[in-house]
């Protein structure tokens, strides 16, 4: 059976060392944020996920969700376990204080969704919906909307939902056919169907609040004329009690690779009663809140399924024996050496450690942009943070869901035979992965936009406060003679990341299916130079800190050996992505179709 242990000692580095997040208590989510308080609630959650989400996750994803009678059911233990987390006060960790929330930084939240994820994924994405769909409605909800959704929501008796895809259109929600039809009160009847809608239908809460894509009648086609509306599985009484049942109803549950124990459903509207959310005709800006917010949350979920998987493999490398190091027997009075020994089993193992250190970073780092876009009180910071938030969103959610697959599959490859087995849960942790890739927005589409909309921002500032960002750090760092492999790789980098760019300025425009044909490249180029950041900021505090004799040094050097695969091993990787980019879209385009 798989085991969890929390990177609670990571993430402290991260925090307090790497990022210095007590810098930010300026900011009012920080203000009761001490280090104390942040320890505090890193173990506190290492308890929950290790002791109450693990224990039921294997057994949650082969038991599944059941639907009967109209009533769809989670798996064995999930509503106590769901319980356990909302009596914890752990939904309103991070929301506004006003509606009951504790009003703490996403950065100590964020650690909070990995380790979550990384322990039960199924059961972890109920309340990582529901934290979207309060966030869109305390971003675009009226005062009396926000009163009467967010307490329950915020508190974790109510869970929420979003529902954009419909039967006939995934990514192209100009052709939705879901109708909203205006009511004499100022409600509007919902008719229409949805697919895929995660957390759809479930037992562990008592109300769902759905957030749903219709087109008002008479509205422009496309995505124009989309509006956005709250639709309660069950109405709501005027003094905030439960009324009787609203006319959505879950139709059947996906049967799907992965995620069982999430109950993914056709959910079908028949004149239910729904509220819009924002203005009229400006649905697709208000979701994107909500879908921003998810994406983050997915590349947590690409970190989170690595780290597992990892810990399994390594735990599995050092206890099976089987064959002989090549350089002689490590362990004489066995009859083998671990598998650990071989290089190549160590090959897969670093490649995982090293992506899984580096997306942390660069995942604690994102979080801190959210913060100080919310909470700074400098507009020029606040717009700094918003614009490298933007940027990075499409890299994050794209290469770290990407690697999370790669990752699982490494780990599984380490096992051999055994990780193919479901007893060892490697298998699991692979199915639940491939998902990541696909939602939200596929992978391919989050290179587009970073090609098509990131990239050209305000004629390139935003890409270039990015090149400046990491080239100061370079600057800074490359005359310290501990630091100059490392800078000196990155710069080089970084180079190969700005001709690639400037290609791209020059053709893409003359024929388009160059951005189509290399934004996938271009995107992972762009997440290897800012890994390369994150690792080069990592080295440097723990070079300081070994000097200086702070912290755990047998930790600290863990870090930088890792950091030393990843320049070594994989930011070279930078050389081919380039070619790959100014390779075009010639060979890509030039077969017909039908000799597919």
């Amino acid at each position: 059976m798989p085991k969890y242990d929390a990177p609670v000692n990571d993430y402290k580095f991260l925090m307090h060392d790497v990022f210095d997040i007590q810098q930010f208590s300026n900011l009012d989510a920080f203000k009761e944020a001490t280090p104390d308080l942040i320890d505090a609630i890193l173990e506190e959650a290492a308890k929950l996920t290790e002791n109450v989400f693990q224990p039921i996750n294997q057994s949650g994803g082969e038991e599944g969700c059941v639907l009967e009678n109209g009533v769809v059911t989670t798996p064995k233990g999930f509503k106590e376990a769901y319980e356990q987390f909302r009596e914890g006060g752990w939904q309103s960790l991070t929301g506004d204080p006003e509606y009951g929330g504790q009003g703490l930084p996403m950065t100590v939240g964020i650690a909070l969704n990995e380790m979550m994820v990384s322990s039960n994924w199924g059961l972890a994405m109920y309340p990582g919906l529901t934290k979207g769909a309060s966030e869109t409605i305390h971003t675009w909800g009226t005062d009396e909307q926000k009163q009467k959704y967010l307490p329950k929501m915020i508190s974790g008796e109510w869970s929420g939902t979003m529902n954009l895809t419909e039967p006939h259109c995934g990514t192209d929600l100009g052709l939705l056919r879901t109708k909203a039809e205006p009511n004499s009160d100022g409600s509007y009847s919902i008719t229409g169907t949805k697919i895929f809608i995660s957390a759809g239908d479930h037992d562990l809460t008592e109300n769902i609040i759905h957030l749903v894509l219709a087109r008002i009648a008479g509205a422009p086609e496309g995505t124009d004329g989309i509006s956005l509306f709250i639709v309660p599985k069950i109405n709501i009484n005027d003094d905030g009690t439960l009324a009787n049942r609203n006319g959505v109803s879950c139709g059947s549950l996906e049967e799907k690779m992965g995620i069982h124990s999430n109950a993914t459903c056709l959910l079908n509207y028949d004149g239910a009663r729904g509220y819009l959310l924002g203005p009229e005709n400006k649905g697709m800006r208000a979701m994107f809140t909500m879908m921003n917010e998810a994406r983050i949350g997915v590349a947590v979920q690409g970190l989170a399924i690595a780290e597992v998987a990892h810990q399994n493999a390594a735990d599995y490398a050092r206890e099976r024996i089987q064959g002989r190091s090549l350089t002689g027997a490590k362990y004489p009075d066995k009859p083998a050496d671990p598998i650990i020994v071989h290089p190549d089993v160590r090959r897969m193992l670093m490649t995982n450690k090293a992506f899984i250190g580096g997306a942390r970073a660069m995942i604690l780092w994102a979080a801190l942009q959210i913060d100080i876009s919310i909470g700074e009180p400098d507009e020029k910071k606040r717009e700094n943070a918003n614009d490298m938030l933007a940027l990075l969103t499409p890299v994050l959610k794209s290469y770290m869901t990407d690697q999370g697959v790669e990752a699982a599959s490494r780990a599984m490859q380490c096992l051999g035979g055994h990780g193919y087995i479901t007893e060892w849960g490697m298998e699991q942790f692979l199915r639940d992965a491939r998902i990541a890739p696909i939602y939200e927005g596929t992978n391919g589409i989050q290179a587009m936009d970073l090609i098509g909309r990131k990239l050209p921002r305000r004629n390139g500032e935003v890409i270039r406060k990015f090149f400046s960002l990491i080239q100061s750090f370079i600057d800074d760092n490359k005359d310290n003679e501990g630091m100059n492999r490392y800078t000196s790789q990155l710069e080089k980098a970084l180079q190969r990341q700005q001709a690639a760019t400037m290609w791209l300025m020059q053709n893409a425009v003359k024929n388009p299916d160059h951005a189509g044909a290399t934004a996938h490249y271009y995107l992972n180029l762009m997440a290897l130079v800012s890994m390369g950041f994150a690792w080069g900021i990592i080295v440097s505090k723990a070079q300081e800190m070994i000097a200086n004799g702070n912290g755990d040094k047998t930790f600290l050097e863990d870090k930088i050996k890792t950091a030393n695969f990843f320049f070594s091993h994989i930011l070279p990787e930078t050389t081919s992505l380039r070619y790959k980019v100014e390779a075009g879209a010639d060979d890509v385009m030039a077969m017909d179709a039908e000799s597919f």
